[in-house]
């Protein structure tokens, strides 16, 4: 090996060493702070920003949080803004085989659950909301545990002083099992902050037990969970 290309090595070989010693993060969504101006937030922090739709797919796609403008506004005037946590430290994970920190950092989640994220913006670019969203793309195994979320957010906002509404199946609906949720609470988990948190786990119309073969099915129920952070003055839907 040549003076130069050993030299070389050594560098490469120090800084990996070097970052992987430093403490790894990445921003969250538990990093943005409710009442910042869009103006104040990084686009650094997360990527592929775009226009919301209502906690599903993204849409239009944006250049960063000064962009919420462009995006529609909800019925109680705020305007969603999509993003994904930076995938960055996923990739060095893979690339020096660190399968706890695959984990840790493979994927946009909250709490190992594969979500959707976005900010909510009233119009003057205030950051008024968090909506986290379980995401139904995943695997029937994954998304059968989806509901399960809300135990984590009653346990992060305490379990006192949900009010709560549990809805009737509707005709066609049945439960999961022996198993039906379909609840909707709301909390004023601080003088800032109210939280809306609703689980689901059913079988919606059309979403049989069993086939017509008499074989159980897969995926055919629907298992989610869904909260929004909002400040107090933000009307609730």
């Amino acid at each position: 090996m040549s003076p130069i290309i050993f030299i070389v090595v050594l560098i490469v070989l120090s800084a990996a060493v070097g970052h992987a010693e430093e403490p790894l993060r990445r921003a969250d969504i538990w990093s943005l702070r409710l009442g910042t101006p869009a103006a104040a937030l990084s686009n650094n922090d997360f990527v592929d920003y775009a226009c919301g739709s209502n906690g599903g797919p993204p849409q239009r796609p944006l250049t960063g949080w000064s962009d919420y403008g462009k995006c529609p506004a909800e019925p109680n005037g705020l305007h969603e803004v999509y993003f994904r946590y930076d995938d960055e430290l996923e990739y060095w994970a893979k690339a020096h085989r660190a399968q706890t920190l695959i984990a840790q950092y493979g994927g946009t989640k909250v709490a190992d659950f594969p979500v959707i994220l976005s900010g909510l913006f009233d119009d003057d670019g205030t950051l008024a909301g968090l909506r986290i969203v379980t995401d139904p793309q995943t695997s029937p195994q994954d998304r059968k545990q989806a509901y399960t979320l809300g135990n984590f957010f009653n346990a992060r906002y305490g379990s006192d002083g949900w009010v709560c509404t549990d809805t009737p199946p509707v005709p066609g609906e049945t439960p999961v099992g022996t198993l039906y949720i379909n609840r909707r609470c709301t909390k004023l988990a601080t003088a800032d902050l109210r939280a809306l948190l609703e689980t689901k786990f059913l079988r919606k119309p059309g979403q049989p037990e069993f086939s017509s073969s008499g074989k159980l099915t897969v995926g055919q129920f629907e298992s989610s969970t869904r909260l929004e952070l909002l400040q107090p003055d933000v009307p609730v839907r």
